[in-house]
């Protein structure tokens, strides 16, 4: 299944929201399984963002749904990249060097 990073940027309902009901970050993963993705990996960052996520989706429309509807409740702005594991970034190299070989 593919793999998508998503950087997530809190708005500052969003901060509000979170200091509020900090059990509100599970709801949310929770919510996001539910639109059929898988929280892998997730992190709370310093910088310009405040989480990174590591998610497992089907494919890009449904990673592009989740970012939508997460992104449309004005609490957070998310930023979402498709991502491959370094083995299959490795094997892709290799078939691509015997191609050229």
């Amino acid at each position: 299944m593919p793999y998508y990073v998503m950087l997530t940027k809190l708005t500052d309902h969003g901060r509000k929201t979170i200091m509020q009901n900090p059990g509100r970050i599970w709801e949310v993963n929770k919510e996001v399984e539910n639109m059929g993705a898988k929280i892998l990996n997730q992190y709370a960052i310093l910088g310009e963002y405040d989480f990174v996520n590591i998610l497992e989706a089907p494919n890009n429309t449904v990673i592009a749904r989740v970012a939508s509807a997460l992104g449309s409740r004005g609490t957070m702005e998310p930023l979402t990249f498709a991502a491959i594991t370094i083995e299959d970034l490795v094997k892709e190299i290799q078939m691509a060097k015997a191609i050229k070989d």
